[in-house]
């Protein structure tokens, strides 16, 4: 009951900003390794050579895959506010426009749905998106690049990989109080 008094308070533009300044650093510091584990997967036929500056698309899977989280954590209103500052600083961040942003991370989560459906299972849906933007299917084993789908044993590794890049917000807001 008293933990609400001793929870450090944020503002939601703060908030954002550590989002989005975290998300880009965890971005920059593990695709390298994320372009090695997806390089060296036994599973492929023939190396895929992801190149690990070519981080750009897995950002925007990151990012899109980790805003659909927040309205699961955050009241109705205060997860479109926060939503919506983050891709202001994500948009300056990246020298984008923001509506232009908006939309291709929209897109995004849209092949993201479309890759998993029916399962709603936003975690899988980045493992999927990830294989389906580096176009992983050619360098699989002929059954399943003919059927144009991952290889299961790929993919849960990917997942684990992915895993380490969906924002923690359980904690986050046991920690902190988001304010307005």
């Amino acid at each position: 009951m008293f933990a609400i008094f001793t929870k450090k308070k944020l503002s939601e533009d703060k908030v954002a900003n550590i989002f989005v300044n975290g998300l880009l650093q965890l971005v920059d510091e593990g695709f390298p390794q994320v372009a090695e584990i997806i390089n060296t997967d036994p599973e492929f036929a023939v190396a895929p050579s992801v190149d690990e500056n070519d981080s750009y698309k897995f950002l925007l899977v990151v990012a899109a895959g980790n805003l659909k989280y927040i309205p699961n954590y955050f009241e109705s209103y205060q997860d479109t506010r926060l939503i919506d500052k983050i891709y202001s600083k994500l948009a300056l961040a990246l020298g984008a426009k923001k509506d232009s942003l908006k939309q291709t991370i929209s897109q995004y989560q849209a092949l993201m749905a479309r890759l998993n459906h029916p399962s709603k299972n936003t975690h899988y849906a980045m493992s999927k998106a990830i294989f389906d933007k580096y176009n992983l299917y050619d360098y699989q084993q002929e059954y399943f690049c003919k059927m144009k789908t991952p290889n299961p044993i790929f993919l849960k590794r990917l997942d684990d990989v992915v895993a380490n890049f969906i924002w923690d917000w359980p904690t986050f807001i046991e920690k902190y109080r988001i304010t307005e």
